[in-house]
């Protein structure tokens, strides 16, 4: 898949055996799953592989507005086993891109990205190879929703 210049912002979902990457248009609107990759190694080794897929795509478009970061967290809202090792990579990350790195609620994303994924892919084994990129692109599309949108102009009312 071909995407165009001017990718926006792009979208991760760290899990303990892959990473699942998307990208939103460049108009900042709409996520898309990009591409799913290996994770090897620690937090430290995975943010080195992880910027140097964020480089390439900074140079291919015209620079990226920030990095979106799944943050797990227990469905009650508390801290995880993988919460801290995620806010490690997001530091690390930092460190290392010329952008920022927000870190975005990922709670029943990939839930949702499996159920999507079922809808139209019978076979497990294909599903299991999108999820993590279909996760990730849930995670960037509710980041991309919850920004703010301009205020819709305020209708006057007929004083008759």
């Amino acid at each position: 898949m071909v995407y165009a210049s001017r990718v926006r912002v792009l979208g991760v979902d760290y899990g303990r055996q892959r990473i699942g990457l998307a990208l939103s248009d460049a108009t900042g609107l709409l996520a898309s799953p990009w591409k799913t990759i290996a994770r090897a190694g620690n937090a430290d080794q995975v943010a080195m592989a992880l910027a140097a897929e964020i480089e390439g795509l900074y140079r291919e478009a015209d620079g990226l507005e920030c990095v979106v970061l799944g943050w797990p967290r227990k469905l009650g809202g508390d801290a995880n086993a993988m919460t801290p090792v995620v806010e490690t990579l997001a530091r690390a990350l930092e460190a290392r891109i010329p952008v920022p790195v927000v870190l975005q609620d990922e709670r029943l994303t990939s839930r949702e990205a499996e159920s999507r994924l079922a809808r139209r892919e019978r076979d497990w084994r294909r599903r299991k190879a999108a999820l993590d990129a279909a996760a990730a692109a849930i995670i960037l599309q509710d980041y991309l929703d919850s920004r703010r949108r301009p205020a819709a102009p305020e209708v006057e009312s007929d004083p008759r």
